[in-house]
């Protein structure tokens, strides 16, 4: 199976979808699956900000949301979200497959090896190394603009960054700028599913060069939807590849070397 966190936009190229409720250890997560079939292949959608978009980034119960994806039987979850640019030469409406990433978070469960059990992931490539190609090759044939690799800041949220803060990251090098990215993708590596994220960019973050107004919620919203279209045909493009992919990366083992 694979699992997809999204929204309602995605739902309805599912052959027969189905709302399915899961319950973890962790309490419930942000809403309940979509489960269906997309030739042929079973898919699980969950909005990871609820179905109302209830949660702010750093509410996300992402632990619940990693485990039920695992209890669902997914083994692979491809996590599209939108980003703002940190560098002029990746324009909104463009996608990212990252490759990086920087946790700026502080507070969220982020692991679920937080005692008397502990654990220490190797997570040096946070990204699933047969994932990546084939979510590259899938958004160019969507016609994106697609930048193959990029580091991803991950902020608290939710407020934007200030000036200094995003000229701050701009010349770290870092290329976009995310609320969510940590700790998903930590989590689903250390229930060892592959993880790969798509990211729309939506805007230039106010650090960046020129006379760029500041972003706002509204902006990031529009350019999200303008850009749906494109994702969703590389979310289908990407599926069947994914599914048909022998899984031999080292995401399946990650925690054999993890004591």
């Amino acid at each position: 199976m694979i699992g997809i966190f999204g929204g309602s936009g995605f739902y309805d190229f599912l052959d027969d979808p189905k709302r399915v409720a899961v319950d973890t250890p962790y309490g419930p997560p942000s809403a309940e699956f979509s489960v269906g079939t997309f030739q042929g292949i079973e898919v699980a959608f969950l909005p990871r900000h609820g179905a109302d978009h209830q949660f702010p980034a750093h509410r996300v119960p992402f632990r619940a949301n990693a485990w039920a994806m695992k209890e669902l039987g997914v083994d692979r979850v491809i996590g599209p979200c939108a980003v703002g640019s940190l560098q002029l030469h990746i324009e909104p409406g463009h996608l990212v497959v990252s490759d990086q990433l920087v946790d700026r978070t502080w507070g969220r469960d982020n692991t679920f090896f937080d005692g008397p059990e502990t654990r220490h992931l190797g997570f040096a490539d946070p990204y699933c190394s047969e994932l990546r190609p084939l979510a590259v090759a899938a958004c160019r044939e969507a016609g994106a603009g697609t930048h193959d690799g990029g580091t991803v800041i991950v902020i608290q949220g939710p407020r934007f960054s200030t000036r200094a803060e995003s000229a701050d990251f701009a010349r770290a090098g870092w290329h976009t700028i995310n609320m969510t990215q940590a700790p998903e993708a930590q989590l689903i590596r250390e229930l060892e599913l592959c993880y790969v994220n798509i990211a729309v960019v939506t805007d230039y973050d106010t650090g960046v060069e020129g006379e760029i107004e500041p972003v706002t919620h509204a902006a990031v919203l529009e350019k999200f939807n303008a850009t749906l279209g494109t994702l969703r045909d590389a979310l289908a493009r990407l599926i069947p590849e994914a599914a048909k992919t022998p899984r031999r990366c080292q995401c399946a083992t990650g925690m054999q070397a993890a004591g």
